[in-house]
């Protein structure tokens, strides 16, 4: 079996100023029943686009999409109602507990995105894509 891709934690303190001061939108780049990965990027006026993905971290057949070690923090800190930010192979990446999402799952990840960076959900909209096409 090959091991997971490597997840280095991100902090939100380093992540650009303006997720936290902004109106931010979340634009996905694939639809949400593509699988256990969903491209996307975040966006606000005057803010070039920054690449953020969703990562549903307990896949794991064919092989592990995480480690034990980044499934446990995902966990973890979904459990205290927040989310891991991660960096996969050099995109911005929330790890969220599921083998899967839905529209709710996306609304509540990227609900916690805004608190980790300071802002209100309230500043935060989602773009969806339904389709599997990707």
């Amino acid at each position: 079996m090959s091991s997971p891709p490597a997840l280095a934690v991100v902090d939100p303190f380093d992540l650009p100023e303006w997720l936290g001061e902004a109106d931010v939108t979340w634009t996905a780049e694939a639809g949400l029943r593509s699988g256990y990965a969903v491209p996307g990027h975040l966006g606000a006026d005057g803010q070039g686009p920054l690449p953020c993905d969703l990562l549903a971290v307990d896949v794991a057949y064919p092989v592990p999409v995480a480690s034990d070690g980044v499934r446990h923090d995902a966990h973890q800190a979904w459990r205290y109602g927040q989310v891991l930010l991660v960096d996969a192979a050099g995109r911005l990446t929330l790890a969220v507990p599921g083998t899967g999402f839905t529209a709710d799952l996306v609304l509540d990840a990227l609900g916690r995105l805004a608190k980790a960076v300071g802002a209100s959900e309230d500043h935060y909209s989602v773009r969806l894509r339904i389709g599997v096409s990707r």
